[in-house]
């Protein structure tokens, strides 16, 4: 195709099979460039001592008791910046039937851990799986939705020991108010019958702290256990 040319030519430059040549390399070495991996830093190694804590879990949905065990490094050991940070995971039972996934898990888990960084997003990653055929109470009224999210609270419990996450939950004057409003609708209400918690039989699932303590007072939903109410 002719193209024609309106201006004046001051220059030109001729572009070789060996420019050509050049450019396809570098467009190559680019593309790779930007498909690499990066690394936000590399894994911390193990030392020889750890220290970390075991929790025993009971669940309705497994045959024997599951042992977590969480081991923490030490970090600026010595300094004023001394800080403990979970470093591996390790899940024990007598029951095998979710042996596989567990490994799988706690390997993941432990592989996190190690890169260092933020982890606690891992708590609310698990707590957030289901179990299709249906989640259970746990000893206080407190609803699971998945053994997964039960190994999300026992993070969660450790990752507070440590200092990694804030206690959540209302403070001394917000329990004392709770327990008031509980006395006295126990007190108007002390035909109904209540569970091993002290909550009424007929609570309903409070959507804030997963308790089956949520019930209608002076018109409005609220939760016994953790104060949450539909009118504020």
């Amino acid at each position: 195709m002719a193209i024609k040319i309106e201006k004046k030519i001051t220059g030109y430059n001729v572009v070789t099979e060996e420019d050509k040549t050049k450019a396809a390399e570098a467009e190559k070495l680019a593309a790779q460039r930007s498909a690499e991996v990066v690394q936000l830093g590399e894994p911390l190694s193990r030392p020889e001592k750890l220290v970390g804590n075991t929790y025993k879990i009971k669940t309705p949905v497994t045959e024997h008791a599951l042992y977590i065990t969480i081991n923490d490094i030490i970090m600026n050991e010595g300094t004023p910046q001394e800080h403990r940070r979970p470093f591996e995971i390790f899940i024990n039972s007598k029951n095998m039937d979710h042996f596989q996934w567990i490994v799988a898990l706690t390997r993941v888990m432990s592989a996190v851990f190690r890169k260092g960084g933020d982890v606690t997003f891992l708590v609310e990653e698990l707590h957030s799986v289901f179990d299709p055929s249906g989640g259970y109470f746990k000893k206080g009224g407190k609803y699971i939705p998945s053994l997964v999210a039960e190994i999300g609270e026992v993070l969660e419990q450790h990752l507070q020991e440590i200092g990694m996450l804030k206690k959540s939950g209302p403070d001394q004057h917000q329990k004392k108010l709770i327990e008031e409003k509980k006395a006295e609708y126990l007190e108007k209400n002390a035909h109904e019958p209540v569970n091993e918690e002290g909550f009424p039989k007929g609570a309903q699932l409070c959507g804030k702290c997963h308790t089956k303590a949520a019930i209608i007072m002076d018109g409005c939903l609220t939760c016994l256990n953790c104060g949450e109410s539909k009118c504020g």
